[in-house]
């Protein structure tokens, strides 16, 4: 289970909406803000808050800077947010919670490895979909916990913290084989929807190799 929930910082539940952006007020710069920017701000690149303050100069002398497409910082921003979009949609897609049991009670871990800071910009789509459940998302950056009314933030966590299965996994797996259509499947563009660094999270992936492997065997037969 989880280590070091307790000293982690408590949030109410209306009170989620807070991002990686938030630790300055850069977002307020003209044609620097709203999703945008926080989605710039949350990227690990190491350089990001120097070349943010660079295009802050700039506005102030070209406020029209950040609608030219084709200047060079203004693409490799808009590079940074593409980049922590596509992982903020990897963690909603490909997270997956195992149940284990907590003072008698069933409460629901997920582990996940993430490219960007995408963790508190991201619990506001888990406090939605999965409000009635308590849970929590380990990371190796922070953990989330939710008991129904508060999110509680403790430290990162490592692998080894999270549940290996629950017997619901095996059902799961029993019904994707079933959905399975490998003539349907294009490998080339499932490896680049769901790279291969995923799927040791997911119980499901273990499946594919083998049903396509089983399909192949019976289109040569």
């Amino acid at each position: 289970m989880a280590r070091g929930r307790s000293g982690g910082r408590s949030v109410r539940a209306g009170g989620h909406a807070a991002t990686c952006a938030d630790a300055t007020g850069l977002h307020r710069a003209r044609g620097v803000h709203g999703a945008g920017a926080q989605r710039r701000f949350c990227t690990a690149t190491p350089n990001v808050f120097a070349l943010l303050y660079a295009l802050l100069l700039r506005l102030r002398r070209q406020p029209g800077a950040i609608e030219d497409r084709a200047d060079p910082l203004v693409r490799r921003l808009e590079g940074f947010a593409r980049e922590v979009r596509k992982d903020i949609h990897k963690m909603r897609a490909f997270l997956r919670f195992r149940e284990v049991e907590e003072d008698g009670a069933p409460r629901f871990v997920a582990w996940f490895e993430h490219e960007h800071h995408i963790v508190r910009a991201n619990a506001g789509f888990f406090l939605d979909r999965f409000a009635s459940m308590r849970w929590s998302i380990l990371t190796p950056e922070l953990s989330l916990h939710w008991d129904g009314e508060t999110l509680a933030e403790g430290p990162g966590a490592s692998k080894r913290d999270a549940p290996e299965g629950d017997p619901i996994e095996e059902v799961w797996k029993t019904y994707y084989a079933s959905i399975f259509n490998p003539a349907r499947v294009k490998v080339g563009a499932m490896l680049k929807e769901m790279p291969r660094k995923y799927w040791k999270n997911m119980p499901e992936t273990a499946l594919v190799p083998g049903l396509i492997a089983s399909a192949q065997r019976g289109r040569a037969g």
